[in-house]
């Protein structure tokens, strides 16, 4: 059962509708509320890097190797290859004695246009620290380096990494995972039900409750929201929602219409999913549900749950709408 979500309205008559499902999940397993059946089986796709980050660092490898909150940031990133982003990878990398070839994600442009023609000026052509998901790769290679594991293959379902990482989602999230897909960046992506991944992620907030994971979680969330250019970009939903919730909260979004939010004050998750995949749908979505809990002003949401639709002289036409 699907939940009409978000409208789109044009000189105020309805255009567009985005239907999809979404939970609050506490981390005991509990939905909190639900927005149309939560047990639907979605690909997280980028919406999994924090748990990805997790698995990543579980064993200690943040002290090991003395990671910077900007570095931690970016390894849940969906940046946009800013300077600060491409600066960022550049400097990991040779500290690796690596360089870009052997990341698995495949080349790209940086997202925002000013940037494209910047990085076409300069280097006539996409490059892989482009990628919006290599800060995820580059930290895979890191760990991989440090581990004494293979580096031309960490991107594969049987490489060690990536069955630790599968292992750990089964136990947190309570869930046998009989589906993996493979994500935009290559790396493998399993099936969860949203109020599985939902659980998982509450988990994730709940420190004592995971024991020595605790810890690593605790850091991964405090680099998230001190640092949220580096887990997204200046214009990206991730970092300005991060931002209007002053460090409470950490938004992250996903391909094809996934959003989530961790929230450790309450050890609550929100997870949504658009069906029809639409990521402005899902960043007013999230905010939709999320202004249930009232932690902030809705007020100082507004500009997400009533989105204003501009034309191509800026006069304002239409909205994007909350009706959740």
């Amino acid at each position: 059962m699907l939940k009409k979500l978000v409208s789109i309205s044009r000189s105020g008559h309805i255009e567009s509708e985005h239907f999809g499902c979404g939970a609050i999940v506490d981390s005991d397993g509990k939905i909190l509320k639900e927005w149309g059946d939560s047990s639907q089986l979605i690909f997280p796709r980028s919406a999994l890097k924090p748990i990805q980050s997790l698995n990543l660092y579980k064993d200690g490898y943040i002290d090991k190797a003395n990671l910077t909150e900007k570095q931690i940031a970016f390894s849940t990133s969906s940046h946009f290859a800013e300077d600060i982003h491409q600066e960022l990878i550049n400097d990991w990398l040779k500290n690796l004695n690596l360089d870009e070839s052997m990341l698995a994600c495949g080349e790209d442009w940086p997202w925002q246009l000013h940037n494209k023609f910047k990085a076409y000026d300069k280097y006539k052509k996409r490059r892989k620290i482009f990628h919006n998901c290599s800060g995820k790769h580059c930290a895979h290679l890191a760990v991989s380096v440090e581990r004494d594991l293979p580096i031309n293959n960490y991107n594969s379902q049987l490489h060690p990494l990536q069955k630790e990482l599968f292992d750990l989602i089964e136990n947190l999230s309570e869930f046998k995972i009989n589906q993996i897909g493979v994500d935009g960046c290559t790396l493998p992506n399993p099936m969860l039900p949203i109020n599985k991944f939902g659980y998982l992620l509450a988990k994730f907030t709940d420190y004592k409750k995971i024991d020595n994971l605790g810890s690593v979680a605790k850091k991964i969330f405090e680099a998230c929201v001190n640092e949220p250019d580096y887990a997204g970009g200046a214009e990206s939903d991730n970092s300005l929602l991060t931002k209007l919730f002053n460090k409470r909260v950490f938004f992250k979004n996903g391909a094809e219409g996934v959003f989530l939010a961790i929230i450790p004050e309450k050890k609550i998750s929100i997870v949504v999913k658009i069906l029809d995949g639409s990521a402005r749908a899902a960043a007013t979505a999230i905010t939709g549900m999320i202004s249930e809990l009232d932690l902030i002003d809705k007020s100082k949401l507004e500009t997400y749950l009533n989105r204003t639709i501009s034309n191509s002289i800026d006069q304002p036409v239409g909205n994007i709408t909350w009706v959740g």
